[in-house]
């Protein structure tokens, strides 16, 4: 309805018989034409915090790779920096009552990931996506996590704390508005955010009635990369992965495999950031402002001078060349992924960078 009318707006000006031609019932034309104030009061409440954002569809900031997939939700409730949304994440999902092995691959698998440059993704529940989240933490760097409450609940209560750690170095990401509670549907649906999010979703363990499964076929219709870890023909809980296995899912033994699997998604996404950065095609030579900026030793452009004068031949963190350069963690992002598939900067273990 959105790309139909031209916008939100628009679509709160629609007239009932246009709104009834787009397939909306009755019951939806009279919550838009008279919505309830003290829901929307609540809203603006929420969003008054500084940390608090609501990415609509429309807005430039909402996450290019989750607009492309089917069905991408309306908006965005985000709790911490929007600019995180932008890294290149990889989702790592699993039981909720996982084997003491399943939680040290987790651990293992998230923290690598963290070190090379991923942004680990995943839903904030017990088991595998608790474990995930906070070794991505403990590595320092960034987590994203999707929730299937409001983001002034946290669910499951056990992970109120975890929570509060995200908040302060990662973002809690919800499509539900605040004040709404825990429902079994919910969570389905914010499977397709989880992937819809990520160059690329792994499973560590899961049942074969596991919902994790779920999040794995979303993956596969957004045309994303299933990674699954094999495992004991006895535990109960690596069944679900060899299914996905037997189903194409890729069977990987080692972080090294993920990266190598998710590179084209990765330029992918660097294209886009290249949009959302206003950066438009140049008319000689089929070079792009970016392609030009980035140019070495004519830098032209004052962000990408004062990026690659933090950049020496000793790898750094991306957090220190975030700091250091005053950027937005979206935009170093975008121009370290860029210098990467030009072949100006090497990544190293841990995910710093260094000149080539």
């Amino acid at each position: 309805m959105l790309e139909h009318l031209g916008g939100i707006e628009q679509l709160a000006e629609a007239g009932s018989q246009q709104l009834k031609g787009l397939g909306l019932d009755e019951e939806t034309i009279q919550a838009l034409r008279q919505p309830d104030e003290a829901l929307l009061e609540n809203d603006l409440e929420w969003l008054s915090a500084p940390s608090h954002h609501l990415l609509t569809w429309d807005n430039d900031l909402f996450p290019a790779l989750l607009k492309d997939i089917p069905s991408p939700p309306a908006a965005l409730y985000v709790d911490g920096d929007p600019d995180i949304l932008w890294q290149p994440q990889v989702a790592v999902i699993g039981s909720r009552n996982p084997t003491a092995g399943g939680k040290d691959n987790a651990r293992d698998f998230a923290g690598e990931l963290a070190r090379r440059g991923m942004t680990i993704t995943s839903g904030l529940a017990a088991g595998i996506d608790s474990v995930a989240h906070a070794a991505a933490l403990d590595a320092g760097k960034t987590t994203v996590a999707v929730t299937g409450t409001g983001l002034d609940r946290v669910y499951p209560a056990s992970s109120q704390d975890l929570a509060l750690r995200i908040r302060k170095q990662g973002v809690l990401v919800s499509e539900l508005p605040p004040g709404t509670g825990a429902k079994r549907s919910h969570f389905p649906s914010r499977n397709r955010i989880i992937s819809g999010l990520s160059l690329g979703v792994l499973v560590i363990e899961a049942g074969l009635r596991s919902g994790t499964l779920i999040t794995a076929r979303k993956a596969g219709e957004q045309g994303r990369d299933v990674f699954a870890l094999p495992g004991s023909i006895h535990n109960p809980m690596a069944k679900g992965c060899h299914r996905l296995i037997r189903d194409g899912a890729k069977l990987v033994e080692t972080a090294e495999e993920i990266l190598q699997e998710v590179t084209p998604m990765a330029g992918q996404l660097a294209m886009e950031l290249r949009k959302q950065l206003g950066l438009q095609a140049g008319a000689s030579g089929g070079k792009t402002a970016l392609d030009n900026r980035l140019e070495e030793p004519q830098l032209t452009d004052p962000d990408a001078r004062l990026l690659w004068s933090c950049l020496g031949f000793d790898p750094k963190p991306v957090d220190a060349i975030i700091e250091q350069s005053g950027l937005t963690a979206g935009a170093v992002s975008a121009m370290l992924t860029l210098l990467e598939l030009r072949g100006k900067v090497e990544v190293h273990p841990g995910g710093a960078y260094s000149r080539k």
